[in-house]
């Protein structure tokens, strides 16, 4: 199998930008690294400086029209909570030139910041639900009420019909042996009330913070091949800092300030080539890269089991 620039994979700018706008959340997941990252010295609360939004905006309209396949809005944390979240997806949607994405727990989606989300247009909602019986969702999302999600979710279907809306709205569940059994009634439900699409995702451990059913001994005995997202993503912090991987949580894959460098520059600069090389090559100096058992859980183009960024990017240029 090739490893490295293909398909949608390109080596101008990176084919999808991540923004996590918050570190704060109002749930403990289980299966999340938060509640341990909240008591950590590297937690701050961070909001995401809304400037360095609109300069994420402006370069991708720049130097990723056509090649950035589309903006994802996500967090270490719940994006809504962000203050100015729906000023800064709005002005992604309507500046950026790509399709722009939201990652929600739902928990806050009352009537009124539904509409407000819908107004802003933006191409898709994946609302993460994990669990089809109340029981469950207490279990793994942890202070949440799935009774209250469910009303929420639904409301937001019928508001979004109602509009003529061209949102599409996902619900996404990662299986973990508290929920496995529910799988197939949670994707029958979502199917038969709304859902655009229902995903089922693997579970992984955060770059190996977050040990949860021993899965990185699982893959130790495994052949090692690179990672993709060096080649496909890159992430904009609340701290503002530009980050190579989706899953960390301590900060430990920060390349720059993006208040001095810009994308573009980091994405054909020195640091990137050599982490692609040392993913080439199986030789690694960045321990962060070396340590984490998560490379088995991304897929590249040409493998048969797609990714959840693959099946997002299929959503979104799909019509309606």
């Amino acid at each position: 199998m090739k490893y490295g620039f293909q398909s949608h994979l390109a080596e101008q700018f990176p084919s999808q930008v991540m923004v996590d706008i918050t570190e704060v959340c109002n749930l403990g997941c289980i299966h999340c690294t938060h509640p341990s990252f909240k008591l950590s010295k590297v937690y701050q609360k961070s909001m995401l400086d809304p400037e360095l939004n609109k300069k994420m905006v402006n370069e991708v309209f720049k130097h990723g029209l056509n090649l950035t396949k589309y903006i994802r809005y996500t967090s270490n944390g719940e994006p809504l909570v962000h203050p100015k979240s729906y000023e800064m997806i709005l002005f992604a949607v309507k500046n950026s030139g790509t399709k722009v994405t939201l990652t929600t727990n739902g928990t806050l989606l009352d009537e009124k910041r539904m509409k407000r989300l819908l107004d802003t247009g933006l191409h898709m909602i994946d609302i993460s639900i994990d669990a089809f019986s109340n029981e469950t969702y207490k279990k793994v999302r942890v202070g949440g009420d799935l009774n209250i999600t469910k009303k929420n979710v639904l409301k937001l279907f019928e508001l979004n019909s109602k509009s003529n809306g061209s949102t599409k709205i996902i619900v996404s569940f990662v299986e973990q042996k508290e929920n496995s059994s529910e799988i197939e009634s949670f994707k029958k439900f979502w199917s038969m009330n709304g859902a655009d699409d229902v995903l089922i995702r693997k579970l992984h451990t955060n770059s190996g913070s977050n040990l949860y059913e021993n899965i990185a001994e699982k893959n130790q005995n495994k052949k090692r091949r690179p990672c993709l997202y060096p080649w496909e993503r890159i992430v904009l912090t609340a701290k503002g800092m530009l980050s190579f991987c989706p899953t960390d949580w301590y900060g430990k894959s920060v390349m720059h300030d993006y208040r001095e460098k810009n994308i573009k520059e980091v994405w054909s600069g020195e640091f990137y080539q050599d982490l692609r090389n040392q993913h080439l090559s199986n030789n690694f100096h960045n321990q962060f890269c070396k340590k984490c058992p998560d490379w088995c859980n991304t897929s590249w183009p040409e493998d048969d089991q797609k990714s959840y960024a693959d099946l997002v990017e299929k959503i979104l240029y799909e019509e309606k």
